[in-house]
């Protein structure tokens, strides 16, 4: 899981959004500060480009073996075409039928009211230790949560927390603390429900994007007050 959040990028420019949600996978490139070589790795696999040149390593290497047919090789599109095809659908991703098979329809109700009910929490605790539930005028909140269809691959799942305008002003994607960011962290994937179980949902029920809301004047007085008594509790052990 990569959390979009401007103190985990090192481009923070490309989290300036003008519309909630705002997707990313497949559309802008977002690169992580530190997240360890596997994460760079995932990330970097997800570039289409990169992944049809190794799909295509099979003709590079046949045209150093059998340097008399290169220019035959080197103009042979059809194939390398069909070679990207195998790749992508069929290798990388599942078939539609696998898709259908992936998750029951009841098990997949079970995962999506879970995950409704852990965004639900997330963003009721974040809007309460921001006070956004005493503003009037604080635009709704988006737990926003993006993952690639390569079922073959380890999961990457891009979640963010976006809020929308009011007014005059521009829809903003949170910077999160590092209280929100282990908020979601130890709540959102931890099982039953994980990022491969939530991939499995998405997959057969064609879901893209997983947009989920919360109006901070839904925010409870109860939960404003165990906000700030969190945050006192912080402030008292810092």
């Amino acid at each position: 899981m990569f959390l979009l959040t401007r103190d985990r990028v090192t481009n923070p420019g490309a989290l300036d959004i003008r519309w909630v949600p705002r997707r990313y996978l497949g559309r802008t490139a977002v690169w992580p500060r530190g997240g360890g070589a596997g994460l760079w790795a995932r990330l970097i696999f997800e570039i289409e480009l990169l992944r049809y040149l190794i799909a295509l390593m099979p003709f590079v290497l046949a045209t150093l073996i059998w340097r008399d047919y290169a220019l035959a090789i080197a103009q042979a599109p059809i194939p390398m075409l069909i070679l990207i095809y195998l790749v992508e659908a069929r290798l990388l991703r599942a078939s539609p039928a696998r898709r259908a098979r992936l998750v029951s329809e009841d098990e997949a109700d079970r995962r999506l009211d879970l995950l409704r009910s852990r965004a639900r929490t997330i963003l009721t605790r974040i809007a309460a230790g921001r006070g956004l539930g005493e503003q009037a005028a604080a635009g709704r909140l988006h737990l926003v949560i993006e993952q690639s269809e390569m079922l073959r691959v380890p999961v990457l799942t891009l979640v963010s927390v976006q809020q929308e305008a009011e007014g005059a002003a521009r829809p903003a994607m949170l910077r999160l603390t590092p209280a929100e960011c282990a908020l979601i962290e130890e709540t959102l994937f931890v099982p039953p429900l994980s990022e491969r179980a939530l991939q499995h949902v998405s997959l057969a029920r064609k879901i893209e994007l997983h947009d989920l809301t919360l109006e901070p004047g839904q925010v409870s007085a109860h939960a404003r007050l165990a906000a700030m008594m969190a945050a006192r509790q912080g402030a008292a052990m810092s």
